[in-house]
């Protein structure tokens, strides 16, 4: 059955077909205003870099790329997010050659083993990531970056500061690199007319990323993108959210994954909007004051501590009552069409920055109560579901959607250039999701089964995620195929859904439900990592392990009250320690069965 959903789309789309098209054209159309916001040095206030910079940065780097022998090559990106970053990658993909972005968490041993999975023998790194690519006989060269001193104009030299390495710390015959020293020299080359990088030409169907969806040691899969794929989803994007010139966003998510990148970076670009870089997780509060971002791209994990820290601080205040009955008075405010928010909330705005008007969240499913609970105070939310193979966005909640409150809990309709099928349903109609569209893989990097296995050959992608569409065609996931527990009886249990039930109780900071063994019989078993904060304020005091596991057991006693008999949780056990998780926060299921 087809789908109308073209009364949701935004539609001020400009067509591009490269990353390089996208840079020259948004230089063009916003030339002055700022492209990113960054600090000289910690604690310092944010600066303006402007899309003319940003485009004489990557062309200067690009021209020495090629001038080094570089051209056509995989080049590794690795390290915190910063303006370097993405300038490095921009200037890889815009016509140097193949960027292969790495988590900057991995150890050295998974570093080593993606490049050498990738054929890659080159790789920028911050300084505080050189130490653990020492001796290693896989790079050829390393190019270290800055974290602060960005220059601000292109009338300011880059600053050149000593490389933390020296030639002998490295194997072999291996070239150490400044990064500001060739943005320096490239600048230099430019001015002299050098069209050594200008002057190519970028194929939009061919091989540009080369993207691992793990670093473990084993055989990570490298998930191979052109630039169509990453354009086409960001055009995709665009007609879902109306980002503005004027926006601003802030950077908190590791910079290599591709929803921060082509989400959080790449599409802010293309919208002539700004991008300011997070000092790290402990200064979200502070940066987001110092930015005043109008956006935030998230994490469903950190909008549930925000959430909490908001009520919290109105129980502190003795404020609660007083907030559930503004947010009571501004629904129906804006049920006839009028929106009261930033007059009712405005202490809540001026602790999240003061201009915060959107959230866009994606990487695992927001619990309900957390999406109407921002749409309450007047942020909008808007959800989305993808993953690395499809660049990322598969499907998301339109913003103009006049229905979005109430299909909270939906991961949106899928984007405009592709389309859903949802295959072997049960008699609920709960089934595997299958996407095809531009933005999907060209497949995983010399890996021929594997690619055969997730793309049929008329271009569908088996996503091994379980959901069900609703009578509009809106989609909800219920969680991984590979998860799913099936009962004795033959029933099928989705962790993810008792989950969302557990951690909905404020005694509980996050959960996994798994496949427990009581008797030689599976059950269903929970491990839940208490909210120690809440329950000390609750108590008045830190409850001893006995006390702990039977609060734990009267939550998820409640909640089996109101299941099927064969979803209840049979197995309690409660964590000492956070559960391992991935660069985007979620659980690790399979690293998680050991409880600890």
């Amino acid at each position: 059955m087809e789908r109308d959903f073209e009364r949701y789309w935004y539609r001020d789309i400009r067509q591009i077909d490269s990353l390089k098209q996208m840079l020259t054209e948004s230089a063009e159309l916003f030339a002055d205003r700022p492209a990113f916001w960054v600090k000289r040095e910690k604690g310092q206030p944010y600066e303006a870099i402007s899309y003319q910079l940003l485009k004489h940065d990557v062309e200067s780097l690009g021209t020495m790329l090629i001038d080094i022998g570089l051209a056509g090559r995989r080049i590794a990106v690795m390290g915190q997010g910063c303006y370097e970053w993405i300038v490095s990658y921009l200037a890889v993909v815009c016509g140097a050659g193949i960027v292969v972005p790495v988590d900057k968490d991995l150890s050295a041993p998974e570093i080593e083993n993606l490049m050498k999975t990738a054929e890659c023998d080159t790789i920028f790194c911050t300084r505080g990531e050189c130490e653990k690519l020492k001796r290693s006989d896989v790079i050829r060269n390393l190019i270290v970056m800055e974290f602060y001193g960005d220059r601000t104009s292109a009338e300011e030299l880059p600053q050149a500061v000593p490389v933390p390495l020296k030639r002998e710390e490295m194997a072999g015959d291996s070239e150490i690199y400044c990064w500001r020293e060739l943005l320096a020299e490239g600048e230099k080359r430019l001015r002299e007319g050098s069209s050594s990088y200008t002057s190519r030409e970028v194929d939009p169907e061919a091989l540009t990323v080369i993207l691992f969806t793990s670093g473990t040691t084993g055989n990570p899969k490298g998930v191979m993108l052109n630039h169509r794929n990453i354009t086409s989803n960001i055009m995709d994007v665009c007609r879902i959210a109306h980002i503005l010139e004027s926006d601003k966003t802030l950077s908190i998510l590791p910079i290599h994954h591709t929803y921060e990148c082509t989400l959080g970076m790449l599409l802010v670009l293309y919208r002539g909007a700004s991008t300011a870089f997070c000092e790290g997780l402990k200064y979200i509060v502070q940066n987001m004051k110092e930015a005043q971002n109008t956006v935030f791209i998230a994490v469903p994990l950190m909008l549930e501590m925000i959430y909490s820290r908001i009520w919290k601080q109105a129980e502190k205040q003795g404020k609660d009552k007083m907030l559930r009955k503004a947010i009571r008075i501004n629904n129906r405010f804006k049920s006839i069409g009028i929106d009261m928010s930033r007059k009712l909330f405005s202490q809540v705005y001026k602790e999240l920055g003061g201009k915060l008007r959107m959230v866009i969240t994606g990487a695992a499913a927001l619990s309900p109560n957390i999406y109407r609970g921002f749409e309450d105070l007047g942020i909008t939310v808007l959800q989305g579901y993808g993953m690395t193979e499809c660049t990322p966005l598969i499907s998301g909640t339109p913003q103009s959607a006049k229905e979005r409150y109430r299909k909270a809990g939906s991961v949106g309709v899928p984007v405009r250039a592709g389309e859903v099928r949802i295959v072997g349903r049960d008699e609920n109609g709960i089934g595997e999701i299958l996407f095809r569209g531009p933005n999907v893989m060209l497949g995983y990097y010399d890996m021929p089964e594997e690619t055969a296995k997730a793309l049929s050959t008329d271009g569908w992608l088996s996503t091994g995620d379980l959901g069900f569409e609703d009578k509009d065609g809106w989609i909800y996931l219920t969680g991984r195929k590979k998860n799913v527990i099936v009962t004795k009886t033959g029933e099928n249990v989705y962790p993810e859904e008792l989950e969302a039930y557990v951690n909905d109780s404020p005694y509980v900071s996050d959960s996994m439900v798994f496949t427990s063994m009581r008797n030689n019989e599976e059950t269903v078993g929970v491990q839940i990592l208490p909210d120690m904060e809440f329950i000390q304020e609750v108590t008045g005091q830190i409850p001893d392990e006995d006390e702990l596991y039977r609060m734990m057991k009267k939550v998820i006693g409640e909640i089996n009250e109101n299941l099927a008999s064969y979803k209840r949780i049979r197995d309690v056990f409660v964590r000492k320690e956070d559960f391992t998780r991935t660069t985007t926060k979620k659980i690790r299921r399979q690293d998680n069965l050991e409880i600890r």
